[in-house]
């Protein structure tokens, strides 16, 4: 079916739903980031493949939104002639729908799809929302894959650091003290946690995908298609654990009724709090207990991600060494920089896969937020141009995600590029340094990277930083360094990303990212408790794009410290070539 057919198709089925409209946002039954493809709905419909967005479709026009990420993104992929394209923060869709649907219009959505608090946006906005009696997308995709099915397998206690036992007993307590009987979770995430396993049923990220019921009595229900679970795997989930299908979903609900069930009206699908409700529960809205304890690392899981960043330091400065050589030369393109960033990632030990689509941006291709290249889009990496280089991996004992930005060479950086990318150096090395006092939310450090570029009139369109897992999600909550993250206070263990940057549309992009790990900052007579970073990445930053004369003397000196501790830690397991050019990139500033 072509784009055209398929919307006409969707529109058909609508009627044929008595539906005056549909909702079809980019998210599957557990509201995640990465989705299995059985549920790029969004995407089989209208082209666009980012990971953040949502259609609306009424019977003579159709909207596209998405965020500052990916509106280049949306532009290029989806048709003009069948979709507006619309900035979601700028254009909200009920705002958007209100504006363009007559009184009563029934507004479907399906309910496994959009949270509570979601789904609140469109009724507080006056829509008539009604849940799909079927996914009318599903009804028209005629060729939809099925679920996954990859085995859901032991994440090891050398890596978890805690017990499944302990941590459902954690969480237990959590909920006898909030006076709760149960909580859902629907975060594919919060069961790996709790539950000490992992998957691969959707790409990047090591999930199985189920639901579970975690009870105050430490007790934890997971359901799951039993085929996905070998012997080993219920073993390794012991006695306090029961295990059904999806099937049993609906009846295990319904025998909650009486009890107060806590469920995350932002994190979960509505579907849960409409069911259990039905069937006589005590609905308490809260977040998911497993979003805190997960976000902050114990020891062991601290200790893995200082593992992780080293062995796969060792590959990114063997990719930035070659880069170096094939950059001024222009022998290498989008692609094939990002494959041989993979063949090197493949030889390190515990390596799992990426952690998310490596962005290889040449020039304007970097301006593109999230760039993702294809067969269509790639091409070379030319000589005397940006390359911007943001790649993660999956290790057994760490996640990464680190971004690069390159001058390819010969000749020496233009002054107003040097310029800009120094002060997106200044914002990455403001938080790199910041010390600040324990209580403190994301949203409160996030001016700190931005100010460099707030003095020139500059800024950029995506959040500072965001939590990342452990062998989990590259994208974690429930912090991160935004003006529009969550009041939640960071706290020690929490591993978040710093990554500031200028992008400047049609010509280039520069982004600079480490990620950070919370710790307790010793301060000689605080009155409170501080925290600050230690820096977990380990690769150099290229210096032929900075200016050194606008950096501080601390700045310098930061910057010097760091390219000092990369050299010493990275260089001894790297090949004579490698190493040597290593020494230079790491070089102390001069100017």
């Amino acid at each position: 079916m072509k784009a055209a057919e398929r919307l006409v198709a969707l529109r058909a089925e609508l009627a044929r739903q008595g539906l005056d409209g549909f909702i079809v946002p980019r998210a599957d039954e557990h509201l995640g980031e990465y989705v299995p493809e059985g549920a790029e709905r969004l995407a089989w419909l209208t082209g666009f493949t980012g990971s953040a967005g949502l259609a609306a479709i009424l019977p003579d026009r159709a909207a596209v939104f998405t965020d500052g990420r990916y509106v280049l993104q949306l532009a290029a992929q989806t048709d003009p002639a069948l979709w507006e394209r619309c900035h979601i923060t700028e254009e909200p869709p009920p705002g958007w729908l209100a504006a363009h649907v007559k009184p009563g219009a029934r507004i479907g959505y399906d309910p496994l799809l959009v949270s509570e608090e979601g789904l609140g946006r469109y009724t507080e906005a006056g829509l008539a929302m009604v849940p799909a009696s079927r996914n009318p997308v599903d009804a028209v995709w005629p060729d939809r894959p099925g679920p996954p099915m990859a085995p859901a397998l032991p994440h090891p206690l050398e890596y978890a650091g805690q017990s499944a036992a302990e941590k459902r007993e954690r969480i237990g307590e959590t909920l006898r003290k909030a006076g709760q009987d149960a909580a859902i979770l629907t975060d594919p995430a919060s069961i790996a946690w709790l539950l000490n396993i992992r998957g691969a049923d959707v790409p990047f990220t090591p999930f199985a995908l189920g639901f579970a019921v975690a009870h105050a009595d430490a007790r934890a229900d997971l359901f799951m298609e039993p085929a996905k679970l070998p012997d080993t795997t219920r073993a390794w989930l012991g006695n306090g654990v029961t295990v059904e299908g999806r099937e049993a979903l609906r009846p295990s609900l319904a025998r909650l009724a009486g009890k107060r069930v806590r469920v995350d009206a932002a994190g979960s699908p509505v579907w849960f709090a409409q069911v259990l409700r039905e069937a006589g529960a005590d609905v308490v809205a809260g977040a998911d207990p497993c979003l805190l304890p997960k976000a902050c690392k114990n020891p062991v899981e601290q200790q893995g991600a200082r593992d992780a960043h080293g062995r796969d330091a060792v590959a990114l400065c063997r990719f930035l060494h070659f880069l170096s050589e094939v950059g001024p030369a222009g022998s290498a393109t989008e692609i094939s920089a990002a494959d041989r960033l993979l063949r090197y990632r493949e030889e390190v030990e515990g390596f799992r896969g990426e952690s998310f689509p490596a962005i290889s941006g040449a020039g304007e291709h970097g301006a593109i937020i999230h760039y993702r290249v294809t067969e269509e889009s790639n091409r070379p990496i030319r000589p005397n141009e940006v390359y911007l280089i943001d790649s993660g991996a999956q290790f057994v004992d760490g996640t990464t995600d680190v971004t690069r930005t390159i001058w390819t060479g010969p000749s020496a950086a233009p002054p107003e590029l040097r310029e800009r990318a120094t002060r997106v150096m200044q914002g990455h090395i403001a938080i790199a340094t910041l010390v600040f006092p324990q209580g403190v939310a994301g949203a409160h450090l996030d001016a700190f990277a931005r100010r460099a570029l707030w003095q020139v009139g500059l800024d950029y369109d995506h959040g500072t930083g965001h939590g990342v897992g452990s062998y989990l999600s590259v994208h974690e909550g429930p912090v991160s360094l935004s003006r529009a993250a969550k009041p939640v206070p960071i706290a020690p263990g929490m591993i978040l990303s710093n990554e500031p940057g200028f992008y400047l549309p049609g010509e280039y992009g520069i982004r600079l990212e480490n990620l950070l790990l919370v710790q307790p900052a010793e301060l000689s007579g605080a009155a409170k408790p501080f925290l600050r970073f230690e820096t977990l990445t380990l690769a150099p930053f290229d210096r032929r794009l900075l200016d050194p004369t606008l950096l501080q003397p601390w700045e310098r000196d930061w910057l010097d410290a760091y390219h000092a501790r990369v050299l010493a830690e990275v260089g001894p397991e790297l090949d004579a070539p490698a190493r040597a050019w290593l020494r230079e990139a790491c070089a102390p500033l001069k100017g």
